[in-house]
């Protein structure tokens, strides 16, 4: 079966390249890995196309019996779907966008065959999971990804700044796992199964029942559902567990791009949305889901706005999108919910794909402040990056056509608005002023990078890496350094995935959000509720038109800012300096988790080194019993004289004590 070389190809591949390595070369690794990319995302496709036809039907693959134990029975089998056709396309087509990338990005690394088995591994990861038919082979993909990632964000490990983001990544979704790890406990207590199939059926049945937790009892649902999505929250970097996201752009940028388009960060989404008839039955749930996901989306606008570093812009938008995805699935909009998830892997690829091709073109320099003037360097990435930017701003005409954003993340606002509920309309708000500061903070990053006058020339470490004679130096008045395009194998992904920014909404959005295609095509894969996108469709002109009016107001804030008046940017953030302050700290949850947790666990670990182990267990077990041989040794050391009157006397000694012993008894 294809689906089966779809998921175990990447595996293969990685194995060859992985301990092949420098034996078998660069180019063989990045050959293999990349070609087994390529054909699963060819067998992908036409997966995809066959549900989207409606050719199609859901069906199972079995690979193994994989465990027996008394009630615990499960085997490893590949579930394939609607909802894993899409994520498929997904996956595979990114996946080997950014093997094909990499060729040209990491054509100067020496360790590429690692490089490029992690990236298979990953994918394979992220194949498993999102073809499970159990919990607990979704858990072991689910992991599978956060192991990939924890290798990949720390692949230079000669970096200290890599290693600490690859721990930080690995510790905090640790977290977060250790929710979803107890909702499969709990899952499994209750239904007596880890089959997603037979749990989903039974679901309904077990609304408004109580189970005991934590000394008291709660609705069974709400708590399964609860713990179920702190492991999405951890996954898909949702607020409180968000700090380990942008500490990831440490790692290559092809790795960026891989973890927040198209794999480890969407894995929460995709699982609410499989387990969406479980999340259905608890109302408080989905607020809390719909809470949490508008909220998300806001913080990460919000930090966004005055980051430097076009990687970490880029990745707070990523934080902010993921927020969207939820907030749609709290309010029941699940179609929409994947939907944007879908355009959003195309358009985030790009804009994180066209930032490493501005990093390669600025000698690897990714603060903005040194960029300027780029567009007439590198003209390909340019419109790459405004196609990119145009499609996550959500730019179109209502009732005519837009790019892929206009159609997913406006679907998303108008689903908010038509739910009705309270919680609805918080998420309507949030939205609609997100998409404002996303739109400012887009556009900010294209002018700051692309417009206005080059900046290099202030950037030591451009200039110090750009060899020049001083006859050179003294001429050119751009420091010695003209930027470049990219390679041709980092621009052919660039050109792919602008037309998905384009045209993926467009295209596919009858399927994904409309009342009567979407109940067709999704076909029980997901909980698709055509009433809700029925009336997402009736919503009022001025809903359609909110989210484009806010972009409207972020691009020409941004066009006055720094294109007109390049002075205001400073002026404003001096005037309004805490809370400039406060968004440039990333509203301090790093500071208040150094707070809370680190400086307490080291002091905790320092108290058990030092008095626990230092002080009682090596004091009086070995270092004691050492002590005691080593003067018991010296004590002997001293009879020992070697004169043999000496001897005789200790031996008269031993004499009269044995003698007086005698007499006693």
């Amino acid at each position: 079966m294809s689906i089966t070389l779809i998921v175990f190809l990447p595996l293969l591949a990685a194995i060859i390249a992985g301990l092949g390595n420098r034996i078998i070369g660069n180019v063989p690794a990045k050959l293999v890995t990349t070609a087994a990319l390529f054909v699963a995302c060819g067998l992908s496709w036409p997966i995809f196309l066959g549900f989207l036809s409606g050719s199609s039907t859901e069906y199972v693959v079995p690979v193994l019996s994989w465990l027996r134990s008394g009630d615990l029975q499960f085997d490893w089998a590949l579930r394939v779907d609607t909802l894993t056709a899409v994520m498929l396309v997904v996956v595979t087509s990114v996946s080997a966008l950014v093997h094909l990338y990499s060729w040209g990005y990491m054509d100067e690394d020496p360790d590429q065959p690692r490089f490029f088995a992690y990236l298979s591994l990953f994918t394979f990861a992220m194949l498993m999971l999102v073809t499970a038919d159990n919990l607990v082979q979704m858990f072991f993909g689910w992991e599978g990804v956060g192991l990939a990632s924890y290798l990949l964000i720390g692949f230079w490990f000669r970096k200290p700044s890599a290693n600490a983001a690859a721990i930080k990544a690995f510790v905090v979704n640790r977290v977060g796992d250790l929710g979803f790890m107890m909702g499969i406990f709990g899952t499994f207590l209750v239904f007596g199964t880890v089959s997603i199939p037979a749990i989903l059926e039974a679901a309904p049945g077990m609304q408004g029942a109580t189970i005991g937790f934590l000394g008291g009892r709660f609705d069974l649902m709400t708590v399964l559902c609860l713990l179920l999505f702190i492991g999405a929250m951890g996954k898909s970097a949702q607020l409180g567990l968000h700090t380990w996201l942008p500490d990831a752009m440490e790692g290559p940028t092809p790795v960026s791009a891989l973890i927040h388009a198209a794999t480890m960060v969407t894995a929460g989404v995709f699982m609410v949305c499989r387990l969406s008839p479980m999340f259905e039955t608890s109302p408080t749930a989905l607020t809390v889901v719909t809470v949490v996901g508008a909220c998300t989306a806001l913080f990460a606008a919000t930090v966004g706005l005055v980051q430097t570093d076009i990687k970490r812009v880029i990745a707070y938008s990523t934080c902010s999108q993921l927020g969207y995805m939820f907030f749609a699935a709290g309010v029941g909009a699940y179609g929409a919910a994947m939907f944007h998830l879908f355009t959003h892997a195309f358009f985030k690829a790009l804009l994180f794909l066209g930032a490493g091709s501005v990093i390669h073109a600025m000698h690897h320099e990714q603060d903005m402040r040194y960029y300027g003037g780029l567009r007439k360097h590198i003209p390909l990435t340019f419109w790459a990056m405004i196609a990119g930017t145009l499609a996550i701003t959500g730019v179109g005409i209502v009732g005519v056509a837009g790019f892929a954003g206009f159609y997913s993340k406006d679907g998303i606002i108008e689903a908010a608005f038509a739910s009705g509920t309270q919680v609805g309309q918080f998420a309507f708000t949030i939205g609609v002023f997100a998409a404002l500061l996303t739109s400012f903070y887009s556009w900010r990053l294209i002018f700051l990078t692309f417009f206005g006058t080059p900046r290099w020339i202030q950037s030591e470490h451009i200039q110090h890496s750009v060899h020049k004679t001083p006859a050179q130096a003294g001429a050119d008045t751009t420091g010695g350094y003209h930027p470049h395009e990219s390679p041709l194998p980092m621009l052919i992904p660039l050109g792919v995935l602008t037309v998905g920014a384009v045209a993926a909404g467009f295209v596919f959005h009858h399927a994904f959000i409309d009342a009567e295609h979407g109940a067709a095509f999704w076909n029980g894969s997901l909980f698709f509720n055509a009433h809700l996108m029925h009336e997402m469709h009736e919503v009022p002109l001025w809903v359609k038109l909110a989210s484009t009016v806010a972009m409207l107001i972020g691009l020409v804030t941004a066009i006055l800012m720094y294109l007109v008046n390049n002075s205001l940017p400073a002026k404003l953030a001096s005037a309004l300096s805490p809370l400039y302050r406060f968004f440039l700290n990333k509203w301090y949850f790093d500071e208040l988790y150094n707070h809370i947790f680190v400086k307490p666990s080291f002091a905790l670990g320092r108290f058990f080194w030092k008095v626990g182990d230092e002080g009682t267990i090596n004091r009086f077990g070995p270092d004691g019993a050492a002590v005691l041989v080593s003067s018991g040794s010296r004590v002997a050391m001293k009879l020992q004289s070697g004169f043999l009157y000496s001897y005789a006397l200790v031996m008269l000694m031993g004499l009269v004590a044995a003698l007086t012993w005698l007499m006693v008894r």
